[in-house]
């Protein structure tokens, strides 16, 4: 997932943004750390639409969790829930699902929520004539392909049951399916929602939308009727603030309730503020993708040798703050499915040597690119640091930095020997760590961008997407992952801590491993804290 800065803008473009600044700036003159106002959040960037089936990145995602529903939902650490269907059931293929609608639900215009509304939803995300969504969590359904394709003139894959049930048959079985329906672009808008939905949304979540000045704040106020209880707090706003020092030093000032600490101030906020900090492991891993189709690196004795040549322990002291967890595996361990016996690539040049001499490699080593992106700063230092260690067994390094869309171009193309890369969840599950990395099914944009190509893996990927029962699912994950890790298709270096400040009279707020998992409903300032 991608995030980009936009502009600083002038806050004090109008009358009315001048008004909430000072509501922001805290007028009665409290010092830091004292929160002066009610729940205050952030985004680096403005989000693109408060559309479902516009979202495309995080901020948008983040916005649409507030304002909307799906029929299931997660909560701050990945768990899967029940949403707007409080029950479901599937046949022992994992094939055919039945959700059955929460009763009384209504959308904040007051109209009541139907089976026949979640159909139209799924089909206005899937309708070649709604541009720019991201409509793969529907796309296992039953004729969503040639919908969304034009080869089709309705999907035969979903049948309303009524006003409180609706059926979905997939192409074939997939065990997930009901975490997909958990994404924002599977939330249900109002059947014949209006024109500007994007910009004044109606949905049935926990906050109703109330303003949005565009590259400055969102606001939204609780949801009164809403199914799940309403919000602790009347009211929530979203400030844009791109840069991660000005968020830190908003928080400091007391107008943000809670902020991402920036890598390099991580010492200065342990040692300063260490009762404000609140860590989880993310569900993110940090790799270097190794081109498995390309010169020396189609060895996997020279993977395995480039892996045991990093220092991985060292580069997440030096570089990452040590927020981090080394990898031993592409599946976090915060998910059913990894394996917390098996141990990451030991350091050990002499036998990185060994390895490289038992591949062919001459004592002159090779020479390779690394490409990375120019406008991330802390995997700039990554590459730096690998460039160095490699140089240790022979192996040349040259960086090549690029602006984030000519490097995912050049990736997904195959034109990299290696590139310094992390992944996000899109959602939580171990399926997300195995299926789009390493499946063959998957080169190039679906996320192989190693292009590690193994018929055992594939099929074994297969077997566990059918998979319904849990525990032998996570078995075939374990057993997937091991097989992977031994062929080394990448630089194994570690999974991110999260690590985030909350003012101290903030209660009922978790950091999420997941964009969509905090919809802040529990949370509130306290008074007299």
């Amino acid at each position: 997932m991608l995030r980009h800065l936009l502009r600083t803008v002038n806050l004090f473009d109008t009358a009315k943004t001048a008004l909430f600044l000072c509501f922001l700036a805290a007028c009665s003159g409290r010092s830091g750390g004292e929160q002066s106002q009610g729940l205050v959040y952030y985004e680096s960037y403005d989000p693109r639409s408060l559309d479902p089936a516009l979202s495309t990145d995080v901020p948008t995602g983040e916005m649409v969790t507030l304002l909307f529903d799906g029929l299931t939902q997660f909560d701050p650490d990945g768990r899967l829930l029940p949403a707007l269907s409080d029950r479901w059931t599937a046949d022992r293929r994992g094939q055919r699902y039945v959700f059955h609608l929460r009763p009384g639900v209504t959308f904040h215009d007051g109209r009541p929520l139907v089976a026949a509304d979640v159909k139209r939803a799924f089909v206005r995300v899937l309708n070649p004539q709604t541009h720019g969504g991201r409509v793969w969590p529907l796309l296992p359904i039953a004729g969503a392909a040639d919908f969304a394709d034009g080869r089709a003139r309705d999907v035969r894959g979903i049948e309303v049951l009524g006003d409180t049930a609706i059926a979905f048959t997939l192409t074939e079985p997939l065990a997930v399916f009901p975490k997909f329906l958990a994404m924002p672009v599977a939330a249900v808008v109002p059947s014949s929602p209006p024109a500007d939905l994007g910009q004044h949304p109606i949905g049935t979540g926990p906050w109703r939308f109330v303003a949005w000045q565009h590259d400055d704040y969102l606001r939204f106020a609780a949801n009164s009727t809403y199914w799940d209880g309403a919000p602790n707090s009347e009211s929530l706003t979203v400030r844009i603030v791109p840069e991660p020092l000005t968020r830190a030093a908003e928080f400091l000032a007391g107008r943000l309730s809670v902020a991402e600490i920036p890598f390099g101030e991580t010492v200065k906020w342990e040692r300063e503020h260490p009762d404000w900090l609140h860590r989880k492991p993310a569900l993110r891993v940090i790799y270097v993708a190794l081109n498995n189709a390309r010169g020396p690196l189609r060895d996997p004795r020279v993977r395995r040798a480039m892996n045991l040549a990093v220092n991985v322990p060292e580069m997440l002291r030096t570089v990452w703050s040590n927020r981090g967890v080394a990898a031993a595996g592409s599946i976090p361990p915060a998910l059913g499915g990894s394996d917390p016996g098996r141990k990451p690539y030991a350091y050990d040049t002499a036998a990185a040597r060994a390895l490289l001499r038992a591949a062919g490699v001459s004592d002159e080593g090779f020479a390779v690119q690394l490409w990375r992106s120019g406008t991330n700063i802390e995997l700039g230092r990554v590459a730096q640091a690998l460039q160095a260690q490699l140089a240790a067994v022979g192996i040349r390094v040259e960086i090549v930095s690029r602006d984030a869309s000519s490097m995912r171009e050049a990736v997904r193309k195959g034109d990299t020997d290696m590139a310094v890369l992390d992944w996000w969840a899109d959602y939580p599950d171990a399926d997300n760590f195995l299926y789009p990395l390493f499946s063959s099914a998957s080169f190039g944009p679906g996320g192989n961008y190693s292009f590690y190509s193994d018929a055992v893996t594939d099929s074994l990927l297969l077997l566990a997407r059918r998979t319904v029962d849990q525990e032998a699912r996570e078995a075939l994950y374990r057993r997937i992952d091991s097989r992977v890790f031994e062929a080394a298709p990448w630089i194994y270096l570690w999974f991110p801590v999260d690590l985030w400040a909350a003012q101290p009279s903030l209660e009922g707020w978790d950091v999420a491993v997941i964009f969509n998992g905090q919809r802040w409903t529990k949370a509130r300032v306290a008074a007299d804290r």
